[in-house]
């Protein structure tokens, strides 16, 4: 697994790199020190999961973050930083970011985290889980679901566990077609980006539950 790991902070950066060069899955193909290189670095490489910091100059990594998803919507992103508010956590998951852990997360976590990223999963840190559920109010929230059909509500809780297109198909005996289409109504009546946002939906809306390390 191809990382790029986005960090100000030298010592931070090269810790991380240090510590994920040692597991045999992952492999770093390139480092930035604030947004604007992460996303040229980004086109050069390509890379499976990207570890952005928030707080960064020349470009932060929410601006970042929105850029390269805008230009490569497949993009996996991880947010790695100190900050736990709701003024970084709510932008940095509209913009696109598939998780947001903490620098003081345990190394093991750090880990299974962004390989629950890779898969397509969407993990995020226990402090930040209640900006999410609180960013939305309830009322807004139902009344947006409830604009969905029977079988779109289905195709969203499928979503929110991270699964492919085919695996949601298989699961709900439909084709990766009908899966699309139910996909593109999902985010079209939800006004939503993304699965990342669909799935972050599903979870305040109370029909699927966090995933959380």
């Amino acid at each position: 697994m191809n990382l790029l790991i986005v960090d100000d902070h030298h010592m931070v950066r090269k810790g991380l790199i240090y510590f994920l060069e040692a597991i045999p899955a992952f492999q770093v193909v390139a480092e930035a020190t604030n947004g604007q290189e992460a996303i040229e670095l980004y086109d050069q490489h390509k890379p499976d999961v990207v570890l952005m910091d928030v707080d960064m100059p020349v470009l932060d990594g929410i601006q970042a973050t929105t850029e390269i998803k805008a230009r490569w919507p497949e993009a996996r992103i991880l947010i790695v930083t100190s900050f736990a508010d709701q003024d970084y956590v709510i932008p940095a998951l509209q913009a696109g970011a598939s998780g947001y852990q903490l620098k003081d997360v345990e190394p093991e976590e750090l880990v299974e985290t962004i390989k629950a990223v890779y898969k397509g999963e969407n993990k995020l840190h226990p402090h930040v889980m209640k900006h999410v559920l609180s960013h939305v109010t309830y009322d807004s929230t139902k009344q947006r679901l409830n604009s969905l059909t029977e079988r779109e509500v289905d195709v969203l809780k499928e979503i929110s566990t991270g699964k492919s297109n085919k695996d949601i198909a298989e699961a709900l005996f439909i084709s990766e077609k009908t899966v699309k289409t139910h996909m593109s109504n999902i985010l079209s009546k939800l006004e939503l980006a993304d699965r990342t946002q669909a799935a972050l939906f599903a979870i305040q809306a109370g029909i699927a539950k966090p995933i959380i390390l």
